[in-house]
């Protein structure tokens, strides 16, 4: 019988070894490294997204219990004081570059979103992650309580966070989408009213690219024309205005579209605001209700990943982990692209996390039918490379 290697050891080949290398080498993470070098400590925080585990006495004891098979992962059993050093001296910029690198890898694979247009459609939005400030000193928030911000740019194909960044708690939405977002022409951003900010929002119309939002109850336009008529698919009007305040109108002195919606199952009305004339405006209303995928994304990684426990207390430590979060969910995300799963991310975080360290073919426990083969995306490599990326 021919060597089988763990899930584990099949799981962590997705990811492009060389590349993490070269970021490791040029940030000088392994510099001052013996020992536990970056790539050794990054596995030990991806096996600890994979198996759930909550403090550095789990891993360790974890690693312990399979210490025969660490061999073939290139791991040894390691100290806990040796990973929370490593937390704490080994810069999480490795681990960021990382999240990067697999966005642009998992992007290529994502299936298209279901609209009909063809912009790239994107929502942006954040969550707050609580932190106990007498624990977290460096964590600011509010007087008694510590957080941190997770900013996001979730593409709508194949829903996945095509960027990200870490603030302190006090760092406002809007603020982190002018000074860290990038704005592509010919794209669609959606967001909640939170985000408006006249000046951003004409600086996206001015690169080329197109927004959806919800207006604010108490902001002065007038109409100058109609778009089109309401009366369709619960819209109300469909109108042409500009702003009336004398510095809101400096801010964004172009036009604008304002669709009033009711939701035919709620009976809640909704005004939307836009800079694009050409989709129909139960399109507009029904991009903005596909925002909710956002929520869900922040909601699942609270729920399936290790974001809310923290294997060290520095903002270094914090980062690494939150970035290797983030990195195992586009790794499932990849995986699933990749074999076309029919299974939810939520049934194969589970069935990993089961069969973690077995020695088993990782598209058996996926249970990935024979008649669908896996295919790598540039079709010439065997099937049995492709776990050599």
């Amino acid at each position: 019988m021919g060597y089988e290697p763990t899930v584990f050891n099949q799981l962590f080949n997705f990811i492009p070894r060389h590349t993490f290398q070269k970021s490791a080498d040029r940030l000088g993470a392994d510099r001052y490294a013996k020992s536990f070098r970056a790539w050794p400590q990054f596995l030990l925080l991806l096996y600890a997204q994979a198996t759930g585990k909550q403090t550095l006495r789990e891993i360790a004891g974890g690693l312990q219990v399979h210490a025969p098979r660490l061999y073939h992962l290139g791991l040894n059993p390691v100290p806990r004081s040796t990973i929370a050093d490593g937390l704490e001296r080994r810069s999480s910029d490795l681990f960021e570059e990382l999240f990067h690198e697999l966005v642009r890898r998992t992007a290529r694979l994502a299936p298209q979103h279901k609209f009909r247009f063809d912009h790239p459609l994107y929502s942006i939005d954040a969550t707050t992650i609580d932190l106990c400030l007498s624990v977290f000193d460096w964590a600011k928030f509010r007087k008694q309580k510590g957080a941190v911000k997770l900013h996001c740019q979730l593409d709508h194909n194949g829903h996945i966070p095509v960027f990200a960044h870490i603030s302190d708690g006090k760092m406002h939405d809007v603020k982190a989408a002018k000074e860290f977002f990038s704005i592509l022409p010919d794209s669609i951003y959606c967001f909640d009213k939170g985000y408006i900010d006249f000046e951003w929002l004409y600086s996206i119309h001015k690169t080329g690219a197109f927004f959806v939002t919800r207006a604010k109850s108490n902001m002065d336009f007038r109409i100058t024309g109609q778009h089109s008529e309401g009366g369709k698919k619960g819209v109300l009007s469909d109108r042409m205005i500009c702003l009336n305040g004398p510095v809101s109108a400096q801010k964004y002195p172009d036009r604008m579209r304002l669709i009033t919606f009711q939701d035919e199952q709620t009976g809640k009305i909704y005004q939307f605001i836009t800079n694009n004339f050409r989709l129909a405006a139960a399109t507009v209303a029904a991009i903005y209700k596909q925002r909710w995928q956002i929520e869900l994304f922040f909601k699942w990684i609270k729920q399936n990943l290790k974001i809310k426990t923290f294997l060290g207390t520095s903002r270094n430590a914090v980062m690494a982990q939150i970035w290797t979060a983030m990195i195992y969910y586009l790794l499932l995300s990849y995986i699933k692209f990749l074999t076309r799963a029919g299974m939810s991310l939520t049934t194969m975080a589970r069935r990993v996390k089961d069969g973690l360290m077995m020695r088993m073919d990782l598209m058996e426990l996926l249970c990935l039918a024979p008649e669908k083969p896996l295919k790598p995306p540039d079709g010439h490599e065997a099937l049995q490379m492709v776990f050599i990326l």
